[in-house]
């Protein structure tokens, strides 16, 4: 159980980095003179997905009130 729980945390650490380094890229794009929509939808849909495992994630960690 233990192990489960550090190996959540790593993965949580290693999806909040990367959604830190979408919002980056999304204003790297945002300030491009020919701003690429497609790029900047396809960062969003992969940001939007990490928000989604990440918040599992968090669920996961938080201890079942009713055990």
């Amino acid at each position: 159980m233990l192990q489960d729980k550090e190996e959540l945390h790593r993965k949580l650490a290693e999806l909040t980095q990367e959604h830190r380094e979408l919002d980056e890229a999304l204003a790297q794009v945002a300030q491009e003179p020919h701003y690429d929509q497609i790029k900047a939808s396809r960062l969003k849909k992969r940001k939007l997905l990490l928000k989604d495992m990440i918040s599992r994630i968090n669920s996961q960690l938080i201890p079942d009130l009713n055990a």
